[in-house]
This record gives structure tokens, C-alpha cells and sequence, in this order.
């Protein structure tokens, strides 16, 4: 997992514009890997950001990136609390949701759906998150970083705003300026 794949992936999170992000990677040896992650987090902490990886498959991982105070801020929203809570969360703790959020992913199975809430914890709109879960994904009003069910111009300009960030921080990066250097304290 290089530098660059977190920029590519993250770069809204880390320039403290959105709550969190969630990657896929290769992997070839466990140990290693979390020799990496600990690389990051050694990183990416002092800045209010955790990487975490949540679900393992054959020789892929799926990292989540975040900012717990973010998070929190996030799960204060009462329509939010309320969804989290009807799906087995605690809304007031933001690391026993994560928690529970990673373990619903490393024990899912296909028999088990998709914890599509997680949306919640990359800083989606809940409406959006609700839509989606209602409608099984179908019928959305505009797809971007996500399917968007309530505010459309507002869902666009967002979607803008993440992947100009993107662009720009990857042009840094490309020209020299460390993971270290692009990543906020927010």
C-alpha cells in the first residue's frame, strides 16, 4: 500500500473536507500489511485521521480511512443517531461503531447483506443512506461518489469538491509533497 494509493483514495479525508474513505488493496503477507498500516497510522494520527482495515479477503483488504472527531460530529445529527441505533449501533460511541461496523464486515458471508450504513461513516447524507437501503439501490436521482435520493445540486457540488481535491492532491504529490505535508490537522 504506497503513499500514493492513499492520496488517490483519500485525499478528501485527508485535506479534512469528509469524514472518512474506504480503499481496497492487495496484500500478499498479513504481517507486513499491518507493519504498513502501522506506518500510517504513525502518520496520519497526529493529524486526527485513523486507517483501520475492516474486512480481509484471500489476498485483498479493505481500509477504512476516518476521522473520529469528524464521526462524532456526524453521529450527533438526530436522524443519523436514529438510523444507527435501528440498526444495532450505539450512536453515542463513536469507536464501539466502528467496531461493530468492522464486524459486520468481517462476518459477512452471502448470506449476510451489505451493511449499507457504512455510508454514514464515510460522511454521506442520511438521506441518501436511507434512500439507498429503501430502494435497494435502485431508482436514485444522480450517481457520483455515491447514488444520491435527496439533494441533488448539493450531492454535485460535493462530488466537485472532492474530486477537484483529489485532482490537486495528487498533482502535489506527483510533484514532491509528502503524504505527511497534504495531510491537515482538522
Amino acid at each position: 500500500m504506497s503513499d500514493e494509493m492513499i492520496i488517490e483514495h483519500c485525499s478528501p479525508t485527508l485535506a479534512g473536507i469528509k469524514t472518512g474513505n474506504l480503499f481496497s488493496c492487495e496484500y500478499s503477507d498479513r504481517q507486513c500489511f499491518l507493519k504498513e498500516i502501522c506506518r500510517l497510522n504513525r502518520v496520519l494520527v497526529k493529524k486526527g485521521i485513523n486507517a483501520i482495515p475492516v474486512r480481509y479477503s484471500e489476498n485483498r483488504v479493505l481500509i477504512y480511512v476516518f476521522r473520529p472527531a469528524f464521526l462524532a460530529k456526524d453521529f450527533k445529527d438526530n436522524d443519523t443517531a436514529s438510523l444507527l441505533e435501528e440498526l444495532g449501533y450505539e450512536a453515542t460511541d463513536v469507536r464501539a461503531c466502528v467496531r461493530c461496523l468492522s464486524k459486520k464486515l468481517f462476518n459477512l458471508s452471502s448470506s449476510k447483506e451489505f451493511p449499507h450504513e457504512i455510508g454514514l461513516f464515510l460522511g454521506y447524507p442520511v438521506d441518501d443512506v436511507k434512500g439507498f437501503m429503501k430502494h435497494k439501490g435502485e431508482c436514485s436521482k444522480c450517481t457520483g461518489r455515491w447514488k444520491v435520493y435527496g439533494d441533488v445540486e448539493r450531492a454535485k457540488q460535493t462530488f466537485d469538491k472532492y474530486d477537484k481535491c483529489t485532482r490537486d492532491y495528487m498533482k502535489r504529490f506527483r510533484a514532491g509533497t509528502s503524504l505527511d505535508s497534504l495531510t491537515v490537522f482538522a
